[in-house]
């Protein structure tokens, strides 16, 4: 893991490529720091997700919600809150190996405002990815982190789009590859060894920008 990395000392190397100062903080008055706390935690969630990485994975068993829920599902179950995509890997009945897989249930609200999994099993377990520290990332994702922080911030800070084009490219390659080269291609590799393969979704920044 990456020890001793925040997400300011990401957003310093992110900063560095781009030839501008460094923050002390998210809130220190300048104009490079007010440009990282907008994008930092927007980057870093859409990364995280953009990939099924090996250390976002986590298996949990879903506590039973007291509510009934108001449609054709007999239970409905509380997801986690620190989930990242809002849509769980795997459902299963058992937290045994090669248990299984639902697939009848529902994501959807509970009438208190909860994302709840809803379904007429009476034991629910989950495969999902969860949001992590930055202490918790392996180099290689903080390197892509980097990557992706500079490409976002690149028009800002020095005004010039050939800058944020450059940095896209060095994160997710070109359009070409439907910006699934660059680092992340790399990225993907190193996470998948010794894992089965995973499909990337789609991301969202991109088609946004």
């Amino acid at each position: 893991m990456a020890q001793g990395d925040t997400s300011i000392s990401i957003c310093n190397q992110a900063l560095l490529l781009l030839g501008d100062e460094s923050i002390t903080s998210f809130t220190d008055g300048t104009s490079a720091s007010q440009a990282c706390s907008i994008m930092y935690d927007l980057v870093k969630n859409s990364t995280l997700g953009i990939f099924s990485w090996s250390f976002t994975v986590a298996k949990v068993e879903l506590a039973r919600s007291t509510s009934t829920p108001a449609s054709e599902w007999t239970y409905e179950y509380i997801l986690p809150s620190d989930m990242l995509t809002g849509v769980p890997r795997a459902v299963r009945t058992s937290a045994a190996a090669n248990s299984p897989l639902v697939r009848n249930y529902e994501i959807n609200q509970s009438t208190s405002g909860l994302s709840v999994l809803m379904t007429n099993e009476t034991d629910v377990f989950i495969d999902y990815q969860k949001a992590v520290p930055e202490a918790q990332m392996p180099p290689y994702f903080i390197t892509l982190m980097v990557y992706q922080m500079a490409w976002h911030l690149a028009e800002t800070i020095t005004d010039q789009t050939t800058k944020s084009e450059y940095w896209r490219s060095i994160a997710l390659g070109t359009a070409s590859e439907n910006f699934r080269g660059g680092w992340l291609r790399q990225a993907m590799s190193m996470d998948s060894s010794g894992t089965p393969p995973s499909v990337i979704s789609d991301y969202l920044l991109t088609d946004i920008r």
